[in-house]
């Protein structure tokens, strides 16, 4: 019986030791006598013990590098300081384990040169206006290189370009300028809207009172009266001033005038219609 217990025994034990569970997500390297064998993919697995031996075990889901900020010079030689990050997951757990000693060092410094080169062909402007561009030629340079190490960059991130204090100043000044001169036009313009429609009024308010004096005129008394009233409502604006001085004049004699300037622009009226009555008959 005790031949039998043993063997039970050592077959439970074989079976124990040659049975290797892999997660979901993760994949592992095998290594036979000291040489790559196979690899291991999520769920159950069986291994030789003592002559297998399971040398990696590492996720094939996306992963975080996260780059510190970086002092780089752009085309016009301005100093910067950039903070990335990178999006990579493994692509080959072989390649990845046997072409590079160290990957999670290697794709940090691959990343910062790369990083550097790029910025380094644009200029300020450009670094900041071209943000897609610059991500497309980045992950294009990284996966030509990483693809020797198994490993695909999906994405790469700057998140912050930090500018000097004497270059920051400098563009908020500029940006306070641009401001400013759009406010400015936009004040023209609005004066210039307001005098144009100010003139129509008044033109308006002419042509009524012309119209109003050639069919009725008795209005005239009306009108001597309202510019009777406009020069009291100067004259009181005026003697507010502490330095004023109060010009007195005869509202009757400035109305005349004025009634005579009204007169003069209905006389042009009917002269134009009668000219283009004669054409029409014509």
């Amino acid at each position: 019986m005790e031949p039998i217990i043993f063997i039970v025994l050592v077959l439970i034990g074989y079976a124990l030791g040659s049975a290797k569970l892999i997660n979901q997500g993760n994949e592992a390297l095998v290594e036979r006598l000291g040489r790559f064998h196979r690899k291991l993919k999520p769920g159950l697995n069986f291994i030789v013990p003592l002559v297998d031996q399971i040398v990696m075990e590492d996720t094939t889901r996306e992963q975080i590098l996260d780059i510190k900020p970086q002092d780089v010079i752009t085309q016009d030689n301005i100093s910067v300081e950039v903070d990335a990050i990178v999006y990579w997951r493994l692509k080959d757990i072989e390649k990845s384990f046997y072409a590079i000693d160290d990957l999670q060092k290697a794709l940090t410094e691959v990343t910062t040169t790369t990083l550097r080169e790029i910025i380094a062909q644009n200029t300020l402007e450009q670094t900041n206006v071209s943000r897609l561009e610059m991500h497309s030629a980045l992950l294009f340079e990284l996966n030509s290189i990483t693809i020797d190490w198994g490993v695909d960059i999906v994405r790469l991130d700057i998140q912050k370009i930090t500018l000097p204090e004497s270059v920051r100043k400098s563009r908020e000044e500029e940006q306070a300028s641009v401001i400013k001169k759009r406010a400015l036009i936009t004040e023209a313009e609005g004066q210039k809207e307001a005098a144009i429609k100010k003139a129509e009024g008044t033109m308006a308010s002419v042509q009524i009172i012309s119209q109003a004096l050639r069919s009725n005129p008795d209005t005239r008394e009306i009108l001597r009266y309202l510019v009777a009233q406009d020069y009291v409502d100067a004259s009181q604006k005026l003697g507010e001033s502490s330095n004023a001085k109060i010009v007195f004049v005869d509202p009757a004699n400035s109305t005349e005038m004025f009634q005579e300037l009204i007169a003069e622009s209905a006389i042009t009226e009917g002269h134009g219609k009668k000219s283009e009555n004669g054409n029409a008959q014509q």
